[in-house]
This record gives C-alpha cells, structure tokens and sequence, in this order.
C-alpha cells in the first residue's frame, strides 16, 4: 500500500532507525528486512553515511520482491535539545577495577561492549546508562546540525521526508529550523512534527505543569508555521521517548498522549510513537472502542526500540560472520518472520 494511502486509512507504519544511530551494518540490514515486511517510511539520522547504508537496504528489499511499494525515507532534524540527539560517553580508564558495569547491562544497543568505553556508532541516546552508573562517570553530549549545513544537506540526501523533533516553548527555534529545511527546495511528501510531554531517561523531566491542552495549542502555531511554506503535516505523538522495548506497559503513555490529543489537535494525521510496541494497538483498539474508531483515532505508529531489538541477535549473529543479515539466506527469512509479527496488524485490512 503506497504510504500517502495508508496514512489516510490507518495503516501507516514507520520504522524509527534512531535519529543518533550511525551502525550503519545494522541500518542496513533493518532498512531492508523492514521494508520487506511492509513499512511505508524508514526515519535515519540526517548523515551521509546512515543515509547511504538505508539506500542499500531498501535496494536489496527491492531485488527480493520488484513490486515493492518503495517507503519513504524521512531524515531527523531537531529544532533544540532532545534526547533523540545525544550521545552517552565516559572514559573507561575511571571505571573500578570491581565494578559490575551494569550500564553494559542496561543499554540495549550493546553499545558499551566489555572493558570499553561508549561505541559511538551504536549509541542512539535512549540513555538508561546515565542512571545507571553507580560512579555517576557518564555524560550525555548532544550534537546536532548547524543552521547553514542544513539547506545543502537536505539537497543533497534528497529525503522524501522531515521529521523536526520539538518541544514546548521552542516555537522561535522551530520556526528558523523550518526555514531551513525550506530553503533546500526539496518538495517533501510530509514535514512531520514530533513532540510529546515527558522525557527520555537521564534528560531532564517533563515540562512543568505541561497539559494535552498546552502541546496542542503549540502544535497550532506549528501548523501556522508549516502551511506558510505549504508542507503537509504528520503529527508524531512521542507517549514515552525511546522505551517501547522496556515492556508492554508503555503503550499507555503513547495511546493516551494521542486520544488526549485527538479532539484538540491541528489538521494532518496523528501517529503513535515513544513507547509503542505490540500491545498499541490492542490498547488503542480497547480505548476507541472499536477497530473503525481506532483507525479514525491513529493513522498509524512508529516503532523503534523494540522494531531494532527485535532483529538485533540475528544482525549481531550475521556481524560476527563478517557479513550482513541481508546476505545470510539461513537467517534473514526468520529476523523477516520477526518483522513482520510486529508490523502485519497494522498492515491487515480488517483492521
């Protein structure tokens, strides 16, 4: 189903490859299997790199099935500080002799690998290791685009897409983003917007005496923003950043940012993400009231931390064969069976 389609029927599913993550054998082999089991959009980090290994994923999902609805590629931008775009670091010379390491433990990007520091590459900021230390040793460093770089950048990458990550009381520093991307000329199929209420772990809380009422009223001025320079909108609505491999129970903070949302929100679809895994949308089902209701509610979700988790043994067992997941015939076809249990309930026309 081409992406505008399912957008406007409720089907609409996107993979979040991690606005930070630059592993790019893994965004490679999750770009490819993920397009296979029918996604309508795959979110990189706005780099070359990260960008050139998505390309060839999607490619590889084309050779297998040529009739492939190709998603959109979309590119993360920030408009600020966001815990979507930071990196965890400490110096392992500091860490004791004796100690457990249990940020090691927590990180579910395997990032901190056995008597070492942070591996850059594979960070993408979810930051459980933050609280994690029992030294208080590790910092987050964010990074982000400077304003000039963005317009060439966004030229030359030729997304079909832009996500700009935003928050409350950030409208100044959105509206000069959108400038930017605006100036690359490029005709974007979405401008998507993505915001919530509460933070990721390690960043600082959530905003004080933030209310459904307050995010929509900035969503507007957003709108206001995005029809002057005539980008279509999606609305991401992010319950709980980076969380939804954590457990089931945090589709209840993305399920209820957006029926919060529903009635007080600017034209463009609304999308489910931060904490989305298999239980959204039985969830959504469930407080809707029925499946019709809970598509006219959602467009559709995006999953991240768990879409990553999910395939990450299978990319790690190819990875430690000097290979990609793509090119292992024994393994692909079951990290696509996992794919697919994740993405096919949105996908399936009963709804």
């Amino acid at each position: 189903m081409p992406p505008e389609q399912a957008l406007a029927c409720g089907r609409w599913v996107k993979l979040i490859c991690g606005a930070s993550n630059q592993d790019l054998a893994s965004i490679e082999d999750l770009c490819g299997l993920y397009a296979l089991a029918g996604v309508h959009c795959i979110d990189v980090a706005a780099d070359d790199a990260v960008v050139a290994a998505a390309r060839r994923g999607l490619r590889w999902a084309r050779e297998q099935r040529p009739q492939l609805s190709a998603p959109w590629l979309m590119l993360s931008l920030s408009d600020g500080e966001d815990p979507h775009f930071r990196k965890a670091w400490f110096d392992p010379s500091r860490c004791p002799a004796d100690c457990p390491r249990p940020c090691a433990r927590v990180c579910p990007a395997g990032a901190i690998p056995a008597g070492s520091g942070v591996t850059r590459e594979r960070c993408y900021g979810c930051g459980r290791c933050l609280p994690a230390c029992p030294h208080g040793l590790i910092e987050a460093q964010s990074h982000g685009l400077d304003a000039a770089a963005v317009p060439e950048l966004l030229a030359r990458l030729r997304p079909d897409a832009v996500e700009i990550h935003t928050g409350l009381g950030r409208g100044e520093a959105f509206a000069r983003r959108l400038e930017q991307v605006a100036a690359s000329g490029l005709p974007l199929r979405r401008l998507a917007v993505s915001c919530g209420l509460e933070a990721g772990a390690g960043a600082a809380g959530a905003h004080a005496g933030a209310s459904p009422s307050a995010l929509a009223s900035e969503l507007w001025q957003r709108f206001v923003l995005l029809r002057r320079h005539r980008f279509r909108p999606l609305w991401q609505l992010d319950g709980r950043p980076m969380s939804g491999d954590v457990g089931e129970g945090t589709a209840h903070a993305a399920v209820n940012l957006l029926l919060a949302l529903r009635p007080l929100a600017p034209p463009g679809p609304l999308q489910l993400a931060g904490g989305t895994n298999g239980r959204s949308l039985p969830l959504l089902r469930q407080r809707s009231g029925c499946s019709q209701a809970a598509r006219r509610a959602a467009a559709g979700v995006a999953f991240g931390g768990l879409a990553r988790r999910l395939l990450s043994p299978l990319v790690l067992e190819a990875e430690s064969r000097g290979r990609r997941l793509l090119d292992e015939p024994a393994l692909w076809p079951r990290a696509l069976a996992l794919a697919q249990e994740l993405v096919s309930p949105w996908l399936a026309a009963d709804g």
